[in-house]
């Protein structure tokens, strides 16, 4: 049975530091990394040297590795080794395989394991007015390259055009599949996941896919009935305010709402009552006239029912 020299492969004595293997490590990984290297076989040097770190860094296997590297030239080596040593007669190959577990059977010609690569998320900021309908974004962003022990290697930069459909909401996650962390030895790449955030309205709230737009009124508007122009997201309308209209009464525009996949939400003005600033004397004479008009009338009637 053959035993590659890790040392050799790294180009490190048998006598150095983890960190030592370490630096000669990096220095190789990315001297015959496949993505940037001009060696003519920088992937299997490559692969040479990740199985080896893989073995030199952890110091239990490395330490058996040290024991069958010694007595790699001895008569019986790869058939049985001496019981006095190891307690036993068993194979070499028998200790080579419980080393590395599964992964060595696997990886005995240096191919790591497949792994997916990792998600990523981006937010992306939209303006109410811009969910009516299908935006295109263009997006920047990087993602790390990891080898077959998941250290960082290199970052990519990417620039994607991405659509983002008419209805979303705040906080929806958009996937754009396999736009995220390369896999690693041929594993699946990650996934890109938009995350929608809603700018806040100056003039609207949003309840679900509704709005709610504060309609102020005067109170003779309120009182005589009237029609306003009240703003949507899309334009402008002509609104009918019925005679008697209290504060805190909502009236619906239907469809004036958020887009949805479903249905299209509804526009609600809730109206709130303005008094004019302090009155001069023609128009306090004028409220005067109108509370001799309505002594009836007892805004707090609710108190004395409660």
């Amino acid at each position: 049975m053959e035993i590659k020299d890790y040392y050799a492969i790294l180009e490190v004595k048998p006598s150095d530091d983890i960190k030592a293997i370490k630096t000669a490590y990096r220095r190789l990984a990315r001297k015959y990394h496949p993505d940037v290297s001009t060696e003519p076989d920088a992937e299997t040097r490559f692969k040479e040297v990740a199985e080896a770190y893989e073995v030199l860094k952890d110091s239990e296997r490395r330490a058996e590795y040290d024991q069958m590297r010694l007595h790699r030239n001895e008569p019986n080596f790869g058939r049985q080794t001496r019981r006095e040593e190891y307690g036993g007669a068993e194979d070499f190959s028998d200790i080579f395989s419980s080393m590395f577990g599964q992964r060595a059977r696997g990886r005995q010609q240096g191919q790591p394991r497949a792994a997916r690569g990792q998600d990523v998320e981006i937010g992306v900021a939209l303006f109410l007015e811009e969910t009516l309908t299908e935006q295109t974004r263009t997006l920047s962003y990087k993602v790390p390259v990891y080898n077959a022990f998941g250290q960082t290697e290199k970052e990519i930069a990417k620039t994607l055009n991405v659509k983002i459909p008419a209805g979303v909401a705040d906080g929806e996650r958009i996937r754009v599949k396999g736009q995220g962390v390369p896999g690693m030895a041929g594993g699946a790449n990650g996934d890109l996941y938009l995350i929608i955030q809603l700018a806040p309205h100056p003039l609207f709230e949003v309840i679900g896919h509704d709005l709610e737009i504060v309609l102020p009124l005067a109170p003779w508007e309120a009182a005589l009935g009237t029609k306003v122009s009240v703003p949507t997201l899309a334009d402008n309308i002509l609104l009918t305010i019925p005679a008697g209209s209290q504060t805190g009464q909502r009236l619906r525009v239907k469809g004036k709402g958020l887009v949805s996949k479903k249905e299209t939400g509804n526009l609600y003005a809730v109206i709130k009552i303005v008094m004019p600033a302090k009155p001069d004397a023609d128009s306090a004479a004028l409220w005067q006239r109108l509370a001799e008009a309505n002594q009836a009338f007892d805004p707090r009637t609710q108190w004395s029912k409660a």
